[in-house]
């Protein structure tokens, strides 16, 4: 799962171990279409631990710079404000533009 992400790297979460200092390649939907980009793992820990399951957070650093924006998604009025709660599920296809159906179908 991503938490965040930049135009230089992302910080995931999951249940897979991430080592430090490994490339990795992701693949990444920017305004542009997918494209693929080599990273690099610059640190991970473990984020949470149960009984029957580990959850591991790690930092990821882009090879190169990344278009990240918001502009160009079909992206919910209420996420690209910064409104809180729970929100929708992403993209939320009432909100769609007709371009943004068109990419959709492509990807």
């Amino acid at each position: 799962m991503v938490l965040d992400v930049s135009s230089t790297g992302a910080l995931l979460e999951g249940p897979t171990r991430l080592l430090p200092g490994t490339h990795v390649d992701i693949h990444i939907v920017t305004p542009d279409g997918r494209t693929l980009v080599r990273s690099r793992i610059v640190r991970a820990f473990v984020s949470h631990v149960a009984p029957d399951r580990m959850q591991y957070r790690g930092a990821v650093a882009f090879d190169r710079a990344i278009a990240t924006s918001a502009a160009g998604y079909g992206v919910p009025d209420a996420l690209a404000a910064g409104a809180a709660g729970q929100g929708t599920t992403y993209p939320d296809p009432a909100q769609m533009t007709r371009d943004d159906e068109a990419l959709r179908e492509i990807a």
